[in-house]
């Protein structure tokens, strides 16, 4: 591994252009007024944000959110204020995290129950579709072995289902859909509570593995983006199942650092690596990404046997929750999972919001398939690039995910402005992924072992 190392040490050519001006452009924000500045207007933002919400939107588990974060919101602008100005030891990155957690739990959490119990009892709007849709997929798979209602099903269902007879996701999504299936309408499970508890725990995780190997400060803007920054906040408290697939990929980049900084080869780091992120494959597409480019990495940079450790899990886990049904009902899958999401399905997707792809789908003559050719060729000269400058480290790798999600979204026929919360939280998590180079250089120096230090954590 002493090569690999020597490669972060240098930050060679690729990493400088896509990741060290950006990290330490980002570096350079953190520090900025001991964290408690950028904490002060994010928080003030969000408050903000949650406020208008609460009366300016005609969804009402959106409005039902705004009206409890905002307080929360409003919480933690005025304690980062106190850090600020009343003493030095509230300003710590412990304490600061410490608030973090205790934002979420207000601007997230508490609306989550809130509507799962108000929902739970009856009351409508208090939740987004894709919940309905995960519990349904949850009871199909348990009465017919499936998720998915085949081409002839969606047909009937339609008249009374309209677009929530389709599941554009994974059968992997459809295990949050179980408690409710098996336990009836309750606050506990509702899919939202699910989601929130294995995105708690992955992000927790990634923090841990990472806390030795990242600055303090930066561990506390990573955890923000995916906790109390209100794209996340609002989707996981009102629908929520890009929440645990995202978790899942970061954990899966944090477990890909430790793996690389092991010199004895890493193959439990990778193992584990490549079962999270399977495990988020097989809920949504929307982990491919972080797949492939990770695995372009482990390949190039690790050796043949940490890909094998890698790419076994990663893949099996998705082949073995979609491979069976697809070869039951092949066209089925096709029309759920391919043709409703670019467009082509029996009922119009929802997700619908102004970008490049849609624009295109809507205003061009045959823009769907126009779309749909962009989106394959930015694909390709994106792998094409891949291949040819595979990523030096794991923080590159975020960036690379974060830049492909970027374009992916803007391209698509079908797309969502709340999905853009992918490649925000990989561009800020790839600052906390990066190998310090003291750390990198350690391991060119003679009787130095590097994972010991890792260890430690």
């Amino acid at each position: 591994m002493a090569d690999a190392y020597r490669e972060c040490a240098a930050a060679g050519s690729d990493a400088r252009l896509t990741g060290v001006t950006l990290t330490g452009i980002a570096r350079a924000t953190h520090r900025a007024g001991r964290g408690t500045v950028v904490d002060i207007v994010l928080y003030a933002a969000s408050a903000a944000y949650a406020g208008i919400t609460a009366f300016n939107t005609g969804m009402p588990a959106h409005a039902q959110w705004g009206r409890i974060a905002v307080f929360g919101y409003l919480a933690l602008t005025v304690l980062a204020v106190v850090q600020r100005f009343v003493g030095r030891g509230l300003a710590r990155p412990a304490v600061r995290m410490v608030l973090v957690f205790a934002g979420w739990a207000a601007s997230t959490l508490l609306p989550l129950l809130v509507e799962a119990a108000q929902r739970a009892a009856g009351a409508s709007g208090r939740a987004q579709d894709e919940v309905t849709v995960v519990e349904m997929a949850g009871a199909r798979l348990v009465d017919t072995g499936s998720p998915y209602l085949s081409h002839d099903g969606i047909v009937g269902a339609l008249p009374s289902l309209g677009y929530l007879a389709y599941v554009p996701y994974n059968p992997g999504i459809a295990v949050f859909g179980l408690p409710r299936r098996y336990a009836g309408d309750q606050w506990w499970t509702d899919a939202r509570v699910g989601f929130a508890v294995v995105t708690a725990a992955a992000i927790v995780a990634a923090l841990f593995l990472l806390r030795r190997l990242a600055p303090a400060s930066v561990l506390v803007r990573a955890a923000q983006v995916v906790t109390v920054f209100p794209v996340c906040a609002l989707t996981l408290a009102t629908g929520g199942d890009d929440l645990p697939v995202l978790a899942l990929c970061l954990l899966g980049l944090a477990f890909a650092v430790r793996g690389h900084l092991d010199d004895r080869g890493g193959a439990v780091w990778w193992l584990l690596s490549g079962l999270v992120i399977g495990d988020a494959a097989a809920m949504k597409l929307f982990a491919l990404p972080v797949l492939v480019v990770l695995a372009v990495f482990v390949g190039f940079r690790a050796g043949g046997r940490a890909l094998g450790w890698y790419l076994t899990p990663a893949l099996a886990v998705p082949v073995v929750t979609l491979g069976p049904i697809t070869l039951r009902d092949p066209n089925g899958v096709l029309e759920n999972l391919v043709r409703y999401p670019l467009g082509r399905g029996l009922a119009e997707s929802p997700a619908a919001s102004n970008l490049p792809g849609h624009l295109i789908a809507v205003l061009v003559p045959g823009g769907t398939v126009v779309a749909a050719s962009l989106l394959v060729a930015a694909g390709l000269a994106f792998v094409i690039h891949l291949l040819v400058r595979p990523p030096a480290q794991v923080t590159v790798v975020a960036w690379r995910v974060a830049a492909a999600m970027l374009l992916a979204i803007c391209l698509a026929p079908a797309t969502r402005f709340g999905y853009l919360l992918y490649p925000a939280a990989y561009a800020v998590w790839a600052v906390a992924l990066r190998i310090p180079h003291e750390t990198a250089e350690a391991a060119q120096r003679p009787g130095v072992r590097v994972a010991t230090a890792v260890d430690r954590a």
